[in-house]
């Protein structure tokens, strides 16, 4: 009887095992060349199909950094400390974690310019936090930053269990590049972090909502979303630095349960080059989660 019921497990898991092992062949023509880098985790809870790409690779984290900024200033509102609602007095002048000096950003190396008339005035965090997301606005990331602080929003991080998530600072601190002084993360880790967000384990049902609703306001959309098809929804966070280009968040299908997708690149030529290989990867993982 046990024997009978374990050969129909087998047959049963079997065309689930076939559809793993053709993701991961799919996966190898994305292999790096040369100065390239390329990496790839995919993870849909729901039906437990997970695929891995050099997921354990740490590289620059760019502005994918912002989604466990996010995440911690959910957490201090949910827990009362602040509010949706609170102001910021927004500034334009922050330290180095390099040498101790100060430096400002420059708005022409900005994917959001509108924030600097803001300079000296009160803003509400709600609209600081979108405006990091949906234009990854760095002048409100390093505000966001400096009301947080960097080493509890690792730690937030790593309680959600990316534990190769490290934010030592906000964005565009030169010293501290030319140092190595980078926030760096891991495909994996990104995938944690939307799994907690997607579990509810991230921050309330509130704050989660906000949360997505941002994501899914994303403004720059020439990586991931290019692959998939036409109006499907995608809660998602770009980041871009140099020859660094990512993409990562939760896809929608219209009739399969939703799953998290990173690719972090590096060494391409060009953004557009990279998001060209993101498309083609987003192409591959779709079929892969829709497949019955």
């Amino acid at each position: 009887m046990f024997r009978w019921m374990l050969r129909c497990a087998l047959v049963l898991a079997l065309p689930q095992a076939l559809v793993a092992q053709e993701a991961a062949r799919r996966l190898q023509r994305f292999r790096p060349h040369g100065d390239t880098l390329v990496a790839i985790a995919f993870y849909q809870p729901a039906t437990g199909r997970a695929a891995w790409l050099g997921a354990d690779v740490r590289v620059h984290a760019a502005s994918t950094m912002k989604v466990p900024v996010l995440i911690e200033l959910a957490r201090r509102i949910d827990s009362g400390e602040l509010a949706w609602d609170s102001t910021l007095r927004v500034e334009n002048s922050f330290i180095s974690i390099a040498d101790g000096q100060p430096f400002a950003l420059d708005p022409a190396d900005d994917s959001d310019s509108s924030l600097y008339a803001m300079v000296g005035t009160e803003v509400k965090l709600q609209e600081l936090a979108r405006l990091m997301t949906v234009r990854s606005s760095n002048l409100a990331t390093n505000n966001i930053v400096q009301l947080l602080g960097a080493d509890r929003i690792t730690a937030t991080a790593h309680a959600l269990g990316a534990d190769s998530v490290l934010v030592l600072r906000g964005v565009e601190d030169i010293p501290a590049f030319r140092r190595g002084m980078n926030n760096t993360l891991t495909a994996r880790a990104l995938v944690q972090l939307f799994s907690a967000l997607l579990s509810g384990r991230a921050a309330s049902a509130n704050s989660t909502q906000r949360i997505l609703g941002f994501l899914a306001g994303q403004e720059f959309n020439g990586g991931i979303p290019s692959g998939l098809p036409a109006g499907t929804l995608m809660a998602h966070k770009t980041g871009s630095q140099t020859a660094v280009h990512h993409d990562a968040g939760i896809v929608y299908p219209a009739r399969m349960p939703p799953y998290i997708l990173v690719v972090l690149t590096r060494g391409y030529g060009s953004e557009q080059d990279a998001e060209a290989v993101m498309g083609r990867i987003a192409t591959e993982a779709h079929a892969f989660a829709t497949h019955r």
